[in-house]
């Protein structure tokens, strides 16, 4: 039987709730109101597997140039993204590639082809939800979902997939997105006197033993940090949040 391999998120204590990582080649989505850090977290992941792992990845942006992302992990402390980016190693296709076409699905589909003979392994698209906005009904909506899903399977690469949610943890409803990825990490915020607290929740990981508790989170210097005992709650609480 071949030995199931863990793919790092680039964050230690989120690594450790997963038991060791993401399983090699699942596709995983990143859920959560705006602000509350995905894009941090699927940039990190990214970031992480080409300093530490050796693995090259792939960032998909719907909603922000290659010059925007590059900003933003400078700010974060991902001071070698531009030099990666340049080298090859993380491969950026912004807005005006992924809509220079007027057939959307030929171009992700070329894309897609494009980057599975090169040494990526990991791949981000940000975002699902202005993905699924270029098609025009439900079930053409649906099918080209699970086929997106099949392709990144098909071609290795393990995978997040950044989602907008309207909703606020506990109240949210379950979408097909859910069903068709084989993880899902749950990404919120709550208001506090002064300011607002972040959390992560892992409620589902296909094939692994997970920890299901919601973990405070903060974003600072060198991206997303996640305290692992849920006992950092009681102090947020002293502070007027959660």
């Amino acid at each position: 039987m071949t030995e199931q391999r863990y793919v790092e998120t680039g964050v230690e204590s989120l690594d450790s709730i997963l038991d060791g990582g993401v399983l090699e080649g699942s596709s995983v989505l990143l859920t959560g109101n705006p602000g509350t850090g995905k894009t941090v977290l699927a940039m990190q992941f990214l970031y992480h597997g080409v300093e530490e792992c050796d693995e090259g990845g792939v960032y998909l942006t719907f909603e922000e140039s290659g010059e925007d992302l590059a900003q933003a992990a400078e700010r974060l402390g991902f001071t070698r993204w531009r030099e990666h980016v340049e080298n090859g190693d993380i491969a950026v296709y912004d807005k005006m590639d992924l809509l220079d076409e007027h057939d959307f699905a030929a171009t992700l589909t070329s894309i897609l082809d494009e980057v599975s003979g090169g040494d990526y392994s990991r791949l981000v698209m940000d975002s699902l939800t202005m993905f699924e906005m270029f098609f025009e009904t439900e079930q053409e909506r649906r099918r080209y979902l699970l086929k997106t899903v099949e392709i990144l399977k098909e071609k290795g690469f393990t995978s997040y997939l950044v989602h907008e949610s309207a909703e606020v943890f506990p109240d949210r409803d379950i979408g097909l997105e859910e069903f068709l990825t084989d993880g899902n990490f749950y990404l919120g915020q709550a208001p506090t006197k002064s300011g607002s607290n972040r959390y992560i929740w892992v409620p589902k990981m296909r094939k692994q033993a997970i920890d299901t508790h919601i973990f405070p989170m903060e974003i600072g210097e060198g991206g997303i940090t996640v305290h692992e005992s849920a006992a950092g709650f009681l102090q947020m609480d002293d502070r007027g949040g959660l």
